[in-house]
């Protein structure tokens, strides 16, 4: 009998992969056939609605990801929450304590120290739709301040580089990410909502694709979920020590991450 594979997608972020990782470690185990597709948001969920996909680790909802699969919601399974990421405008915590809230950068004092160019990632990432929003509503394209789309490391350098020199800036963010083992980011507070609040990063499933799952991976995309600590964890040991996908999998089914 031909076993069809389960076709499955992770984004094209670390924190993604790690975690995709750990899952596809254990199939791997228990002789679940899957062939893995990885792409940026936008490209990743146009496949999972055309069913070129069928299943993702994970999509982060409601707030992020939502919209990607709101046509198609009533075709999906929802499994396990992998972890709960959320959004953030950050600055450094060398900033005045005074800066606490978004509305504060729109102090013209405050305004002209901070850098005017906020550096994002990808244009399908919810964080960068988030930052046009936050940028307009507030009024802070009239002060000069411009959202920057670039890849995971254009995002990261920036921050890394003006950390070392003290630069005034913002860092649009999430959490969990691996900055947040190294560095103190304080989270500025945005009462509008306009951040999306806490979402669940979940395993989805078209309804159609889970005859292509093993009793013991159907149970495993149930019950598996890492939490926010440990996922910046294993996001440093990849983005910061090199550590491979195969080896921080590895470790972790042996139980030797915590």
């Amino acid at each position: 009998m031909k076993i069809t594979p389960l076709q499955i997608g992770q984004i094209d972020l670390s924190f993604h992969k790690v975690t995709a990782a750990i899952v596809l470690a254990y199939f791997d185990t228990i002789g679940q056939a899957y062939q893995l597709h990885t792409e940026p948001h936008e490209k990743l969920f146009e496949k999972y609605r055309k069913k070129e996909i069928d299943m993702i680790l994970g999509a982060w909802l409601p707030s992020s990801h939502g919209k990607y699969i709101r046509e198609v919601e009533n075709e999906t399974h929802k499994f396990s929450t992998l972890y709960t990421p959320f959004c953030i405008w950050g600055v450094p915590d060398y900033l005045p304590k005074g800066i606490e809230k978004i509305s504060d950068i729109t102090n013209p004092t405050t305004a002209k120290k901070i850098n005017k160019t906020i550096q994002g990632i990808n244009e399908g990432a919810g964080i960068s739709r988030f930052s046009r929003n936050i940028i307009k509503s507030y009024g802070l394209d009239s002060l000069g301040f411009k959202f920057k789309t670039g890849t995971i490391s254009d995002c990261t350098n920036t921050f890394i580089d003006g950390y070392k020199k003290k630069k005034w800036l913002i860092i649009p963010l999430w959490k969990p990410q691996y900055l947040f083992h190294t560095y103190t980011i304080r989270p500025l507070k945005e009462p509008r909502g306009l951040l999306g609040g806490k979402d669940k990063s979940t395993i989805i499933i078209n309804k159609n694709a889970v005859n292509k799952l093993t009793p013991k991976a159907l149970k495993y995309i149930k019950d598996v979920t890492f939490g926010n600590q440990l996922v910046t964890k294993l996001d440093y040991e990849y983005q910061v020590n090199g550590n491979t996908l195969q080896n921080i999998a590895n470790t972790f089914l042996e139980n030797k991450f915590e």
